[in-house]
């Protein structure tokens, strides 16, 4: 299936410059690797937005700690690393 894109010319010009520094076979290539990467950054976004759903769902379900408990677990790391280097 062959589809047309229409570019604006700075585009077109930066697509060009990618062809003519070697680094792709023909302004096709350069398009078809814009889309991998949009859609690289896309699959990002989506993962990053299904981990702030799965994090408000975890809080509604009140799986979720204070910073109380966080800094008082960080501590008894920090103390039990500080006692294993003392000995």
């Amino acid at each position: 299936m062959a589809i047309q894109v229409k570019l604006t010319p700075a585009l077109e010009k930066f697509a060009e410059d990618c062809v003519a520094d070697g680094r792709f076979g023909d302004v096709n290539e350069v398009v078809e690797a814009s889309l991998r990467l949009l859609q690289h950054q896309e699959q990002k976004r989506q993962a990053f937005l299904q981990s702030l759903k799965d994090a408000e769902d975890e809080a509604d379900r009140g799986e979720v700690f204070t910073l109380e408990e966080v800094m008082a677990d960080l501590d008894a790391i920090i103390e039990a690393a500080e006692a294993h280097a003392a000995e």
